[in-house]
């Protein structure tokens, strides 16, 4: 094998967000643009000679040109074992489990998560650290700074390698193994939930199902899962194949954006349960027959029921919530007399609660929920839990969400999103939101009497880490919220979440429209940060 060192310049943009560099494919396709950020990563970490790196990615546009670059670049910086997933395909939990499973040094996964994908629209890339979990910031930091130096990558010549065929070869001192991507991952699935009590449950009718692969990566994993050996029909699962533009969708698993399942179950003949899942296949969306799960109410009613879960059933050690989730889970913790843990947003601040045993499951308002089983949030697991305890219950998604309003009460919530917001108007909003913070408490707006305002900050009580700025709070003594934050997952411009919430114990108002239970405090919201005013535009673009 002959080693190249080619010479480079940096660029100043690779600085990787919330989970990882993302950019438009023409910004990876730069001469040197991708393999100088892999250098980076690889310049970053110490002691993986001879050792092995999990590769894959969710299939879109640009996928299987960086798979070959990155092998080279591998090969060249001296692993010993390449896994990847049969063509270059693995979806982000699957990747997770299997750099866990085979005691990986770690991974590299290809994808913009729920971000469009097509020539011209987006790619990304991020490094899982030997957990199986995102890299924590002190990672990303070195990799950005690396990134800002790098004067040369390493490559080598060898042929491009087929990751069509399963099996493995050895290319030099490099053995590179091409497995199914879908096997292990229905093993672990099959490890934790009832599957003899699901295919009865399905096969009677007594469950019937809708899932959305949005032409993206859960594609095949839930053909294997739900239709091979759960025994759905294979009509219940659709938009099936990854393609590498998504078939034009935008993968993202939301109520505007799966619009064909959102249809199908608010209509009369609905199936029992429906959910979709994201571009990389680590985000959930739950519905029912004419019912949406919110995220946060989904993770609550898993914290609240996992007992009745085979690998749940001996109770959790803890729970832990993305600061701008809702507080509904925060409730089910107290009652059962367990940790509750708020971070800010981002898979990696879950990982060291995972590792160090204080925390079970956890959950983003963002449609991700996950557990122990990975260091990332898992849609099919989502799914599959939701399934096993409509089986386990026996009652309608309906019933079990307003069972659980019954007993914790409702927390009223809903995200505003505006995305691609010129950055100089975002970054302006943010330092008008936070030029009010010191005056804010105490006063009075309607029934509303603000309790404080901050900006949220989080010490890692595992490893004493300090993250800082991670979203503006403005909290009301009634115990309702509003949060403001600049979402990292885009590629243009900024997206600025907003986020509204409001307990309602009264059972008899549970059922109010969340934007009209919540529409003072949405009026509320408008006038702390001026978005309409700044941009000129009317309303959010994305409204969960």
């Amino acid at each position: 094998m002959q080693i190249e060192t080619i010479a480079t310049q940096p660029y100043n943009d690779q600085n990787p967000g919330t989970s990882g560099l993302r950019k438009k494919v023409k910004v990876f396709q730069q001469p040197g643009y991708l393999e100088n950020f892999v250098q980076s990563i690889f310049d970053s970490l110490e002691d993986f000679s001879g050792k092995t790196l999990v590769l894959g990615g969710d299939g879109r546009y640009f996928n299987r040109v960086a798979i070959q670059i990155i092998i080279k670049i591998a090969a060249a910086n001296g692993f010993g074992e390449l896994i990847i997933g049969q063509g270059g395909l693995l979806s982000t939990p699957a990747a997770s489990h299997l750099i866990r499973k085979y005691n990986a040094f770690g991974g590299l996964i290809l994808s913009a998560s729920h971000n469009p994908g097509g020539p011209d629209e987006d790619f990304g890339i991020k490094y899982n650290v030997g957990n199986g979990g995102p890299a924590p910031e002190k990672d990303t930091n070195a990799f950005y700074q690396r990134s800002q130096t790098i004067d040369s990558y390493k490559t080598t010549n060898i042929q491009d390698v087929d990751l069509d065929s399963i099996g493995s070869q050895q290319i030099d001192e490099l053995k590179v193994t091409i497995i199914d991507p879908v096997t292990d991952y229905a093993e672990l699935m099959q490890s934790i939930f009832d599957f003899n009590l699901l295919k009865q449950s399905i096969s009677s009718g007594y469950i019937t199902l809708l899932f959305d692969a949005m032409s993206a990566i859960t594609g095949p994993y839930a053909k294997r899962i739900l239709v091979d050996i759960l025994g759905a029909s294979p009509e219940s699962v659709i938009n099936a194949e990854p393609l590498e533009d998504f078939g034009g969708h935008h993968p993202d698993p939301n109520l505007a954006h799966a619009r064909e399942l959102a249809e199908r179950m608010f209509s009369a003949d609905a199936p029992t349960f429906g959910a979709a899942s994201d571009g990389d296949g680590d985000r959930n969306m739950i519905t029912g027959s004419n019912i949406f799960v919110t995220p946060s109410d989904s993770l609550a009613i898993m914290a609240a029921n996992a007992h009745l879960i085979p690998a749940y059933c001996k109770g959790l050690s803890g729970v832990a919530r993305s600061m701008p989730t809702s507080q509904a889970v925060d409730r089910v913790a107290a009652s059962y007399n367990i940790p509750c843990y708020e971070t800010p947003t981002g898979w990696k601040f879950f990982g060291n609660l995972l590792d160090a045993g204080k925390i079970t499951l956890c959950g983003e308002e963002s449609f991700g929920t996950g557990s122990n089983h990975v260091r990332e949030k898992d849609g099919l697991w989502a799914v599959l839990f939701w399934l096993n305890l409509i089986a386990v219950k026996r009652q309608s998604v309906t019933n079990i969400v307003h069972d659980h309003w019954q007993k914790f009460g409702r927390d009223i919530y809903c995200r505003h999103d505006y995305e691609a917001v010129e950055s100089p108007i975002a970054n302006g909003i943010l330092e008008h939101l936070r030029s009010q913070l010191a005056t804010l408490p105490g006063q009075f707006f309607g029934e509303y009497i603000v309790n404080y305002a901050d900006e949220f900050s989080y010490e890692d009580p595992i490893d004493g880490s300090i993250s800082n700025k991670q979203g503006i709070r403005i909290g009301f003594e009634n115990g309702s919220r509003i949060v403001f934050r600049l979402s990292g997952t885009g590629t243009v411009g900024a997206t600025l979440r907003i986020y509204i919430e409001r307990f309602e114990a009264d059972a008899t108002r549970h059922n109010q429209d969340a934007q009209e239970a919540l529409g003072e405090l949405i009026l509320l919201a408008e006038q702390f940060c001026e978005i309409k005013k700044r941009t000129g535009r009317t309303e959010p673009t994305v409204t969960t």
